[in-house]
């Protein structure tokens, strides 16, 4: 995400690739339930051609008709927490997009964030936070095409 912005997409799409960044979603990700909306499904299936690959991908659609092999369809956050916790109760990630976010940050004890240095013009921001959650864990600042960009993992703040 845009780290001043908070910007994560414009137009459906992702605002960076880096394989770095995608290859650590890939490792925090395998073999744990993956929440995401049809959209964010949809756009995995255009790059991948196949859902995610060793997860369980849980998708949340109004579309009563909506149905894809190799995917969980429901129809409400609520739902996709009940799947996600009978796969695997104690670790599940939500892949997006901002809907699904917002939905998810209340029940989110830990964030897992890439923090771009450069912000383009965007249609979707990631929720608000940072009252909420606290930094974990800094990565040292990282290069992608002249690109700079940190991981950073927060936990919720304990009251």
């Amino acid at each position: 995400m845009g780290k001043t912005t908070r910007v994560i997409g414009k137009n459906n799409e992702l605002l960076w690739h880096i394989p770095d960044d995608l290859k650590r979603f890939k490792e925090l990700t395998l073999g744990h339930p993956v929440i995401m909306g049809r959209k964010t499904f949809e756009s995995i299936l255009n790059i991948l051609g196949k859902p995610l690959p060793q997860r369980t991908n849980i998708v949340i659609t109004r579309d009563t008709s909506y149905s894809h092999d190799g995917a969980v369809i429901v129809h409400s956050f609520e739902d996709a927490l009940a799947v996600a916790k009978g796969e695997h109760p104690t670790e599940i990630h939500i892949g997006g997009g901002a809907e699904i976010y917002k939905l998810a940050l209340p029940y989110t004890n830990k964030l897992y964030v890439t923090l771009h240095e450069y912000e383009p013009e965007g249609d979707v921001f990631f929720p608000p936070f940072a009252e909420e959650f606290m930094e974990t864990d800094r990565s040292d600042i990282r290069e992608h095409n002249g690109q700079q960009y940190q991981w950073v993992d927060y936990e919720r703040k304990r009251s």
